[in-house]
């Protein structure tokens, strides 16, 4: 059978026929999804993969079978696809979380839905159809060994590696052991972590060259796993970027080790400056009087730090903006990835926002964490989208990304000042390109005297700028 496997893209990024591929290398890395279920598809079948960010859908295609792998805010894009493939003759898959989440919805523009991973399942599926006989859903299993994850076809990408800061990427282990209440990947992997055997990972790193991406959502979850990688990798001489918990600037020999095994640098998920957000989202291990002394452990051993932030959340009135500029500021963060609170389905935010009737936009093309989708408690939505374009559009600023490669370049090093250089353009082209602009609600007239009396507040209950003595 010939196997058309697709990563769909929103409308303002997605390439269509005729059109250049938009400037945003540094902000796409390898569809590891989709490469990996073409490596667990049999041999005999023809495997093409086509993401939407880097090239237009061929829908007059010959595919038997065509595979959609995506998540909420590409649910309308996906069922698009689906819908025209259908209306050709093929049979279409659905995977990912959105499906797995919302199963019955997707069952109305798919065939088959595979819900949860593909290991263990994919091969069956394929089976069923050429039997004609396939199920509606299939459900892999969370609890599997992941020594059945096969290495990645990489070849598939072979022509569009230029489009991408890497297409090696390569991910030690899944899930997350923390049930932070936004969180999709927790829920996903029912709150379990599981790790691949190390030899499986030193024996596909032989295969990737010296620069690449560890696709993790917390390469540190197992320390002493962690560990054991790491002192493995350190005469390969790579070097590679990763996300994983703030809690590694706590623990001396595992960030050398990280460092020492090619480490340049890392997303942490800082979420917000307040305690009492932090308790609201079940994160109170991120400690806001930590955070300073942290960053700063984490980039004295030379490894850049990308700041997760989200804003929105039930503390955040219209200072938040402002606070979190500066706190970024002060704490020297190079990288900003900014999200507005977003309760995707399946989390237990989803449930408490419907439970609540706080949820205001139920149109999933709005789920990327750019669009306010609820109703705030100490603000208004529109003050939450202003504020949150305003912010972003003020890190992003010309001049600050000139300072924050200088002082990257004395205080980091010159490769890691490099990749901050580049990432920081590609996120300023990406808010010229779509008009962010946005504007400080905390500035209006008419709030002056709620946001003074706010603030000062705020300097008592929230003394993130000083670190816990």
């Amino acid at each position: 059978m010939k196997i058309l496997l697709i990563l769909p893209a929103a409308e303002h990024l997605r390439v269509k026929a005729g059109e250049p591929v938009p400037k945003r290398k540094m902000l796409r890395f390898s569809v590891l999804s989709l490469t990996i279920v073409a490596a667990l598809t049999p041999t005999e079948h023809e495997v093409t993969i086509c993401d939407e960010n880097v090239e237009a859908v061929d829908f007059d295609a010959k595919a038997d079978v065509v595979g959609i792998s995506f998540m909420t805010g590409l649910a309308p894009r996906a069922y698009e696809i689906a819908d025209e493939f259908r209306r050709r003759g093929a049979i279409t898959v659905a995977g990912g979380y959105h499906p797995t989440f919302c199963t019955e919805e997707s069952l109305r523009h798919f065939d088959i839905v595979v819900a949860g991973e593909a290991e263990g399942v994919w091969p069956t599926v394929l089976k069923d159809i050429e039997r004609k006989q396939f199920k509606r859903c299939y459900r892999g299993k969370s609890s599997q060994e992941l020594s059945v994850v096969p290495i990645p076809r990489r070849e598939l990408l072979n022509g569009k590696g230029r489009y991408y800061v890497t297409t090696n990427a390569v991910q030690t282990g899944r899930g997350c052991n923390h049930r932070c209440k936004f969180c999709s990947v927790s829920a996903f992997f029912e709150h379990r972590y599981r790790s691949r055997p190390v030899e499986d990972v030193l024996e596909e790193l032989k295969s990737v060259p010296r620069n690449f991406m560890f696709v993790d959502d917390n390469i540190i979850a197992d320390r002493e796993y962690a560990k054991k990688l790491f002192a493995a990798m350190i005469p390969m001489k790579k070097r590679w970027i990763s996300q994983c918990s703030i809690e590694i600037a706590d623990n001396v020999e595992l960030l050398r080790l990280a460092r020492e095994a090619g480490c340049r640098g890392l997303f942490v998920g800082i979420e917000t400056i307040s305690e009492a957000n932090l308790a609201a989202v079940e994160k109170g291990f991120n400690d806001p009087h930590e955070y300073l002394r942290r960053i700063r452990t984490i980039r004295k051993m030379g490894i850049c730090v990308q700041a997760g932030i989200i804003v929105g959340m039930d503390s955040d009135d219209v200072t938040v903006f402002e606070r979190t500029l500066r706190f970024l500021q002060k704490a020297r963060i190079d990288a900003l990835q900014l999200a507005i609170l977003t309760p995707q389905p399946g989390t237990p935010l989803r449930e408490e926002f419907e439970k609540a009737g706080r949820i205001i936009d139920n149109d999933w093309s709005h789920y990327d964490y750019r669009h306010t989708v609820i109703q705030p408690m100490c603000m208004s939505a529109r003050e939450l989208q202003d504020g949150a374009d305003w912010l972003y559009n003020q890190f992003y600023r010309l001049d600050r990304i000139v300072i924050r490669t200088v002082r990257t370049a004395f205080s980091v090093g010159l490769i890691p000042a490099y990749l901050i250089w580049r990432v920081n353009l590609t996120y300023r082209y990406d808010n010229k390109r779509e008009g962010i602009v946005g504007r400080n609600p905390a500035t209006l007239p008419s709030r002056w005297y709620e946001c003074f009396v706010r603030s000062v507040r705020n300097m008592f209950a929230r003394p993130y700028v000083q670190p816990r003595t």
